[in-house]
């Protein structure tokens, strides 16, 4: 497939930037003064993120795929410039430079809403869905290289390079990925009038915000206490966005999320594996890093590295399950063995503590890594092939937001969990007024600062961490063992395959990819 090279440039875009940019979050709170609202920074991304998905993949469905991915691109390529300039001369001085980041970085997101969902989609536009599984295998692998390339990028940027250039990186990347496809994706145009459901975007918007800030700030350091009249309203606020959306889109010509698709057994059972699989991957993995660095002692570039085990599985299984699903047309298995297998990485993760060397981690990533090969584009494709083309890009917006939004809630409670056990832990090690102190870090130490900390405290301090960590994933057990479980429930519903079983609104498209 010609369009291939700028497909994959368009993952790595979406998956870079968050690596690249953590990696370089501490060199830019420094620089601009804004230690108190950094947390912002990438709320302002998940929330542009989040909330754009569906509108582009609906967007997508309505008018062409090609000038609405366009239309994605150049606008992440717009925030990433922007934010590589906040706080500089062209703004006027570093004042407020920590705004303009924030505000950038919420536009910057709104554009990386529309890279995965139209890769996808635009694959389910190209290919047979029996051969589909194979291109998203490929894309599945590059989303690994990326997750592992990118904290070694954004070292090198922060080590070598000023720490704007973990946004202008974006721009060579993204200039070549615009220019292939304007050159080499072509796709049918769609010439027939539409009426964009305004109302239903607005009230969807409103509900997915809502969603991310409770998420975000409920019972966080930075946030809000669970009970807070701010959590509570955002909780309200919520309920009545989804109370209010579901009337204006059975109402509505053009909804911007169809609800008949979820009559689909299969669809609604895919999303509820890909809410599931977002909780207990993100919000679990999330802690990794932690555990690596202050537990084990392993620097921030180095802990990058050390998932190169899960990564690497990954990558090996979804090229394994792409080829096998184009070979013979199965796929409900894999979920299945895929949730089984990501259960047993959690529960094998769920037994480090201090003594836990870094080649067991590795093992019981590796194991987690498996499990997620055999889930991660297998929901996706399963999720396009319950529904008609026509839906195809509201079905790729569903699967990705139904996952992000998971992984907003799975970090949230698993940190609240994480949370409340360091502190108990630490209460009963070091005593009440060493664990208030050494628990407001969110369990964050540098290495220097464990050095100064007396042994018996130090090792205190290392048990209850890990303690921690541990629990979050004998939680996140509990969540992983229900997607085989529900994924046992989907029917085998054949895929087309080749172009003498396409249907004649499908033989264009086969031509595209010669």
């Amino acid at each position: 497939m010609v369009v291939l090279p700028g497909l994959v440039l368009a993952i790595m875009l979406a998956m870079l930037d968050n690596m690249i940019v953590g990696t370089a979050m501490p060199r830019i709170v420094a620089e601009l003064n804004g230690l108190e609202y950094f947390t912002w920074v990438t709320t302002a991304y998940v929330l542009g993120t989040t909330v754009s998905t569906p509108i582009w993949g609906k967007l997508g469905d309505l008018y062409g795929r090609k000038n609405i991915f366009l239309g994605s691109i150049i606008l992440f390529l717009i925030g990433s410039a922007l934010c590589g300039m906040a706080g500089s001369a062209f703004f006027g001085g570093t004042g407020d430079g920590m705004t303009e980041l924030i505000a950038f970085r919420a536009l910057q997101g709104l554009g990386a809403g529309g890279l995965m969902v139209n890769v996808m989609a635009i694959i389910g536009d190209l290919v047979p869905p029996r051969e589909r599984g194979q291109y998203q295998g490929i894309m599945a692998a590059m989303m690994s290289l990326a997750m592992i390339a990118g904290p070694l990028v954004g070292g090198f940027i922060t080590d070598h390079l000023n720490w704007r250039w973990a946004f202008y990186v974006n721009l060579p990347l993204g200039g070549v990925a615009l220019l292939w496809l304007i050159a080499k994706l072509h796709l049918p145009r769609k010439r027939t009038e539409h009426r964009i459901d305004w109302f239903g975007a607005a009230v969807l918007t409103v509900g997915i915000t809502a969603l991310v800030l409770i998420t975000s700030w409920g019972g966080q350091a930075h946030g809000y206490a669970w009970g807070s009249w701010q959590i509570i309203g955002l909780i309200v606020l919520a309920v009545v966005a989804l109370a209010l959306f579901i009337p204006i889109e059975r109402r509505a010509a053009e909804p911007i999320m169809p609800l008949h698709v979820f009559k689909n057994r299969n669809f609604s059972l895919v999303s509820v594996v890909g809410f599931l699989l977002g909780f207990a991957m993100f919000g679990a993995i999330s802690f990794m890093p932690l555990f690596q660095q202050t537990v084990q002692g392993a620097s921030a570039t180095n802990s990058g590295l050390l998932l190169l085990p899960m990564m690497g599985a990954m990558m090996v299984v979804s090229l394994f399950v792409g080829r096998a699903i184009t070979k013979t047309g199965k796929y409900k298995v894999y979920p299945v063995i895929g949730g089984v297998i990501m259960a047993v990485g959690m529960w094998l993760l769920s037994l480090q503590d201090v003594n836990t060397t870094t080649l067991q981690t590795g093992i019981f990533i590796a194991v987690l890594g498996l499990g997620m090969g055999f889930l991660m584009q297998t929901s996706m494709l399963i999720a396009q092939n319950s529904v008609e083309q026509k839906d195809l890009g509201v079905a790729s917006s569903a699967s990705t937001f139904f996952r992000s939004i998971g992984g907003s809630f799975g970090i949230s409670l698993f940190g609240a969990i994480f949370n409340e056990h360091l502190t108990k832990s630490l209460t009963e090690k070091i005593g009440p007024e060493a664990a208030a102190a050494v628990s407001a870090s969110g369990g964050q130490m540098s290495t220097a600062a464990l050095g100064q900390l007396p042994p018996q405290i130090k090792a205190g301090f290392l048990e209850s961490l890990a303690g921690s960590i541990s629990s979050v994933f004998g939680w996140a057990v509990v969540f992983a063992v229900l997607v085989p479980i529900v994924a046992f429930f989907i029917k085998e519903i054949p895929l087309r395959g080749g172009n003498s079983t396409q249907s004649e609104e499908q033989q264009p498209l086969a031509l595209a990819v010669e």
